[in-house]
């Protein structure tokens, strides 16, 4: 399976509203339950009404697009990351999804997967 790094540092965000959340933004993931309103976004956009947040994670995304009927894609990555105690944070859209990892475990993370047969482009 291929993976793609993403190449900037992202934030994770909880926030108070969305109106100040730039949604030009190439990456922008935004979260909603009756509980909280998360965000995932660039280090640099980061909007000034955040009630919490956490800096230094860094991002991949599997490549292509997942069919529906695939089981077990994400299952299988973040074992691998859990086996060599990484933490993750993923997000799904509707054709794939992506794995974060803070910055100080990327490129162990990286290493981890490339060993258990994944590439990286």
């Amino acid at each position: 399976m291929r993976l793609k790094e993403i190449p900037q540092e992202f934030c994770i965000c909880r926030l108070e509203d969305i109106s100040q959340v730039d949604f030009s933004e190439d990456f922008c993931f935004l979260g909603k339950t009756d509980e909280e309103l998360s965000l995932v976004c660039r280090s640099s956009k980061v909007p000034a009404n955040t009630i919490a947040k956490d800096y230094g994670w860094r991002a991949f995304r599997i490549e292509g697009i997942l069919e529906f009927s695939l089981v077990g894609v994400l299952s299988e990555i973040s074992a691998v990351l859990a086996d060599n105690k990484i933490g993750i944070f993923a997000v799904s859209t509707y054709n794939t999804d992506y794995i974060l990892t803070k910055e100080e475990k990327f490129t162990e993370a990286k290493k981890a997967l490339i060993k258990n047969g994944y590439l990286f482009e």
